[in-house]
């Protein structure tokens, strides 16, 4: 099974302009419209699973809603609006984050809504689809990775007011606009060899003052083809952020405020970064300041950022030009997938039977991988070839390393299902260079998807029809 390999290099890692891209506000002015008369929604028992309407509780028969935006051929209703709000503020107040203005709130709640939507319709029309056994593979790997069984985790969702409906219709709406955003974006991104040893070039030139960013953003966004005077007032809006963060205002509060990027209500937080893997233009800013400072505004395609470097810590270098030693683990593995058919437990008592056949010689491990192994290494005995460092998830690397050649491991859990491991035999290598310059690759890929994603989001969003209907 080769999807155990997963590069270390972590892609939603570096994605500051990605996070930046595509969930902003509409600047330019919208003529008001009548306001459509009330309608009368269904009972609360009969919401449509997945519409993202949560009718709050009440004794009466009937709820009324309302249209509040109009994108392209959808609605935004007022009930789910104030029913994503509801969630977002109990998500705040729990991790005790700087709560902005109602109005503020609402602003930046129906700007991601006003996104969503119109990406969603994109994927319809792409016909890009989720099938429900794809569904369910990902939501159980939901619940491994919160220790609980699917019946638990349901059960504490619908405790929390989350009916398992609409959580399952949002889950498929991710992997639909993840795979939407892969055919969209990282599929038509070109690296040529030049630009391979340019970055490798300044990395080994760099080696020796390697650091890691911590950092928080507040963006104010450029529409696409915006006038003169939108970009005037944009400026001016940026620079009266600044002024206030000048005089001590506080940054993440602000970044719920003003922000238009998908973090604001987190307080802008983006955590830690390789500088490397910014985007040069913040990156040279950043490696200037001291922990606790701010840029001064930074204009880039999607708009105006303001960067606060929160810490800085060192990272250990390596050596990117003669390579490194490193210890290479020849491995196979059985494997047995959570499914609709097979419970977390079910494979966990399968794999212990397993484990006892081959402590008593009863069976091979190459001959039980061919019969019971769930993934593309079962023909081949479960053998996985031999692994780099990296190469694995955690939890199946940690466990692979306790182990000695000849040795079997007992059943281990992974964000794949669960294993039985036997260690081959170690071996150990220099990271070849081609090795390092697909690592390079893949930094340089994700660089460049920062502004492939910003650019095609704020497209995508610039582009549908957006009609806001006042309340009053």
């Amino acid at each position: 099974m080769r999807n155990i390999r997963m590069h270390q290099l972590n892609r939603a890692a570096v994605l500051l302009c990605t996070l930046a891209a595509g969930h902003a506000l509409a600047q330019a002015p919208v003529k008001p419209v009548a306001k459509p008369a009330a309608v009368a929604a269904p009972a609360p028992a009969a919401a449509k699973p997945g519409s993202g309407f949560l009718p709050p509780a009440s004794a009466s028969a009937h709820v009324i809603d309302s249209i509040a935006v109009v994108v392209n051929d959808d609605v935004i209703t007022t009930n789910e609006i104030a029913a994503r709000m509801k969630a977002i503020e109990a998500r705040m107040k729990a991790s005790n984050a700087p709560m902005p203005d109602a109005a503020d709130l609402r602003r930046q709640v129906l700007e991601t809504m006003i996104v969503e939507r119109a990406q969603q319709q994109l994927a319809k029309e792409m016909g890009v689809k989720v099938n429900d056994q794809e569904l369910d593979r990902a939501i159980g790997r939901i619940a491994e990775q919160q220790k609980l069984s699917l019946q638990e985790m349901r059960n504490q969702m619908e405790k929390e007011g989350m009916p398992y409906a609409t959580f399952r219709e949002e889950i498929r709406s991710e992997i639909a606009l993840q795979r939407l955003r892969e055919h969209e974006v990282d599929n038509k991104i070109q690296i040529s060899d030049a630009e391979v040893d340019t970055y490798m070039a300044a990395e080994q030139a760099a080696a020796a003052d390697q650091v890691e960013l911590n950092i928080a953003q507040i963006l104010v966004r450029i529409p696409e083809n915006a006038s003169p005077e939108q970009i005037a007032a944009r400026k001016a809006r940026a620079d009266e952020v600044a002024r206030q963060l000048r005089t001590g205002a506080d940054f993440a509060k602000m970044a719920a405020t003003y922000s238009d990027a998908p973090d604001a209500l987190k307080g802008g937080d983006i955590g830690w970064r390789d500088p490397n893997r910014l985007p040069p233009l913040f990156s040279e800013a950043l490696l200037k300041l001291a922990p606790g400072q701010v840029t001064a505004v930074i204009r880039s395609n999607t708009g105006f950022h303001l960067i606060k470097l929160v810490a800085k810590r060192s990272a250990a270098p390596a050596d990117k030009d003669k390579g490194v030693a490193l210890q290479q683990t020849h491995v196979r593995h059985i494997l047995l997938k959570v499914s609709p058919t097979m419970t977390a437990a079910d494979a966990k008592r399968k794999l212990t039977e397993l484990k006892e056949r081959l402590d008593n010689k009863a069976a091979k491990f190459e001959e039980l991988a061919r019969l019971f192994s769930n993934d593309g290494s079962a023909a081949k005995g479960g053998d996985l070839g031999w692994l780099y460092p990296g190469d694995s998830v955690p939890e199946f690397e940690t466990a692979m390393a306790a182990l000695k050649p000849g040795e079997v491991s007992g059943v281990v859990e992974t964000p794949y299902g669960f294993h039985l491991i036997e260690v081959l035999e170690r071996k150990s290598d220099d990271a070849s260079k081609e090795r390092l310059r697909t690592a390079a690759r893949q930094v340089i890929r994700e660089r460049k998807m920062q502004e492939a994603t910003e650019d095609w989001a704020r497209q995508v969003r610039d582009r549908a029809y957006v009609e806001f209907r006042e309340d009053k």
